[in-house]
């Protein structure tokens, strides 16, 4: 795979890089699971499982959705009929915001304005991912230099992010004080007596949750917490229509 080769996104470096908006297993989809934020949980949590597990690297809580069961295995990717879906390549009406930002980030620019440092989100494209390295695609800009309907889509996404990643904390900060978080195994047999265990995940636990008194429960509301709780818990059922997936692709003959 090529190196990344990371550019900050201009219109006029940039005015004829076009990015294919589809997904694919040859387009590097194929991912078992990413990273999610709360402000994109009332969508995510209708269609995938929603757990959480500690980042090695931090020590951090970080939330987790799941599109498979080994790696490199994404089952929301699908061949057929791409027309039909709102987003080509792949069967879900929301796609989470690390997999649909595509070749494009958020980076920080810094400059000096009276004195002060001010730090400034800038996109950024890696010029060198494949969805931007075919010559067909979605245009970035418009004739006038203007950001395309895309890149304002793009924008939005990236935005969903970065203001993401503080309230995800806090709300993992807010879930300890209140041991909201328990251990989950994930005990899975397929069709073909397969038996799949994943270890080292967390959930809200819904005994625990029940058991909160009214001041802890009126803390959780107000920040949004309480709502995002009740988000993880349902969003695990889901897990069943993974289970349904694999077993289908299972019983075609595509076990691996």
């Amino acid at each position: 795979m090529d190196m990344q080769k990371i550019e900050v996104l201009n219109n006029i470096a940039h005015e004829h890089v076009r990015v294919n908006p589809s997904f694919s297993a040859s387009l590097g989809d194929s991912v078992v699971s990413t990273v999610t934020f709360l402000t994109e949980f009332s969508d995510v949590q209708k269609e995938y499982p929603i757990l959480c597990r500690k980042n090695p690297d931090t020590d951090e809580y970080q939330a987790i959705v799941f599109f498979g069961f080994e790696k490199g295995e994404n089952l929301y990717l699908v061949d057929v009929d791409q027309t039909a879906q709102r987003y080509p390549g792949w069967r879900a009406d929301y796609v989470p915001a690390v997999m649909a930002r595509g070749p494009f980030s958020i980076g920080i620019q810094r400059e000096m304005v009276n004195g002060s440092e001010i730090h400034n989100p800038v996109v950024h494209i890696d010029i060198n991912h494949p969805k931007a390295m075919g010559g067909d695609g979605k245009k970035l800009f418009l004739e006038n230099g203007g950001n395309s309907p895309y890149l304002s889509q793009i924008t939005k996404v990236l935005e969903s992010i970065n203001s993401g990643m503080q309230p995800t904390k806090l709300m993992f900060d807010a879930f300890n004080k209140h041991k909201l978080l328990e251990e989950v195994v994930l005990d899975i047999e397929f069709r073909n007596q397969e038996k799949l265990k994943i270890p080292g995940f967390k959930t809200v636990s819904a005994t625990k949750l029940s058991q909160l008194d009214g001041v802890a429960l009126e803390e959780l509301h107000k920040a949004g917490f309480l709502q995002a709780a009740y988000f993880m818990l349902t969003s695990m059922s889901n897990m069943r229509k993974l289970i349904d997936w694999k077993n289908q692709k299972i019983l075609a003959g595509g076990a691996n």
